[in-house]
């Protein structure tokens, strides 16, 4: 194990990995009404901090204690709040009308549909997402007329930190245990790691790789659906991760793997998931960092926020536009709102700590996620976002919901330029 000071566990040696932030061990939920409170305040303080360094926004509460100035033009003077959204609704007109909470109160919001960009941003809002507004309050004093919508986004003139050196390979949902788990491609990729390829150029990419960092799911589990076992190879979930061990012990010991969990993994469904017990561990080589999900590390230097991508279900299905087929898209619809599963009680179920683990700050370089079996890579105010694909063919499940998989895929990043080259095995 490394040391830990200040919450940081730290590993040494010629590929050092310092794990920043992690919910492994820190969990203290048992489900009281107060923790709920705890977690939402602290997204709304971390959030709304992001954006107030854009505006000069006044608490809720204010609204409704004051008449508010009237300018030249008859109409009141500009107003800037910031609130967590709590409800979405259409006028009969085709407005959209938003609830926003601060600790101090609740107001509503209206964003006309004659302003088309502004239309079309707030038809974009997800529910308990931290936003901020800039606007008028109407004569009765109920109700704002909004002219600008802000998200936390990322400033424009972010700063990558520099580079280090040699290569990080990302991939995710290996599904050992399956019966449609891609052996023959996945050995193929072993004997590319051991520098055992038969071309020159290869077998010096194996040797400038650092780092192999998995985002969840390395197992296929056990009960994750409906008559799983009638796809299953390996019955027993931990023959299943010793399996998987098997094979990470063939991965040469220079190269650090970093482990997190996915939703398919033997820890807790509910998220932030810690890391996988120290049961399963032990089989595992001595050249395996496990952490929790979602968790920063930075690797020599490089910030890498892994977070195995559950919440890209919820964002597909919210979020015009945002397809399975490009998950990368759903990755900067999280970095735009600084939140890695913004709407709470959806397909994710989130376990409220008193620290919300989901918040995207401090921001990484490197942003790798899984979970939908298909591959994408975007750059988005230079942070690299890798939704890396799957070890798994095709199960009955997704030819039901005609969701084509993109296996054997493999995104290695360049550490110094952050340049990817997508390797195949299949």
């Amino acid at each position: 194990m490394g040391s830990t000071d200040e919450g940081y566990r730290h590993y040494p040696g010629k590929n050092p990995v310092t794990v920043i932030s992690d919910i492994t061990g820190h969990s203290t939920c048992i489900g009281e009404y107060v923790q709920f409170v705890q977690y939402f305040r602290d997204r709304y303080s971390r959030l709304s901090e992001i954006i107030r360094g854009r505006i000069n926004a006044r608490p809720i509460e204010s609204l409704k204690r004051r008449s508010f100035r009237r300018g030249r033009d008859g109409g009141s003077e500009e107003i800037s709040i910031i609130g967590m959204v709590s409800d979405v609704n259409s006028t009969t007109n085709g407005h959209k009308i938003l609830s926003l909470e601060d600790p101090t109160g609740s107001f509503s919001v209206l964003i006309r549909n004659t302003d088309n960009e502004l239309f079309e941003l707030a038809s974009r809002i997800l529910l308990d997402e931290v936003i901020g507004v800039t606007g008028s309050v109407t004569n009765d004093g109920n109700l704002m007329l909004v002219t600008k919508l802000i998200q936390p986004d990322v400033p424009n003139n972010v700063q990558r930190r520099t580079g280090s050196h040699g290569k990080a390979v990302l991939i995710s949902d290996v599904h050992v245990g399956s019966s449609q788990f891609m052996e023959d491609a996945w050995l193929d990729f072993l004997d590319f790691l051991k520098g055992e390829s038969d071309s020159e150029p290869m077998r010096e990419l194996a040797a400038s790789i650092r780092y192999l960092v998995v985002a969840g799911d390395l197992v296929d589990g056990i009960g994750i659906y409906p008559d799983q076992e009638m796809e299953l190879d390996i019955l027993d979930v931990y023959a299943q991760y010793r399996k998987a061990a098997e094979y990470f012990r063939e991965i040469p010991e220079h190269i650090r793997v970093i482990i997190s969990p996915g939703n398919h993994d033997a820890v807790r469904q509910a998220e932030p998931q810690p890391a996988l017990p120290e049961s399963i561990q032990a089989d595992f080589p001595q050249n395996i960092i496990f952490v929790g999900n979602p968790a920063l590390v930075d690797l020599d230097g490089v910030r890498i926020l892994i977070y195995h991508g559950r919440s890209i279900d919820d964002l597909v299905a919210s979020i015009p536009g945002v397809s399975y087929q490009e998950p990368a898209g759903a990755v900067l619809e999280m970095v735009k709102r600084r939140h890695l599963a913004p709407t709470y009680g959806s397909r994710v179920s989130i376990s409220p700590e008193k620290k919300d683990y989901f918040v995207i700050d401090p921001l990484p370089e490197i942003i790798h996620t899984g979970h939908v079996h298909t591959l994408g890579v975007q750059r988005y105010k230079n942070i690299l976002l890798v939704n890396s694909g799957t070890w798994q063919a095709q199960t009955e499940f997704q030819k039901r919901v005609n969701l084509m998989p993109v296996p054997a895929r493999v995104p290695i990043v360049d550490l110094a330029d952050f340049d990817v080259k997508i390797l195949g095995f299949d």
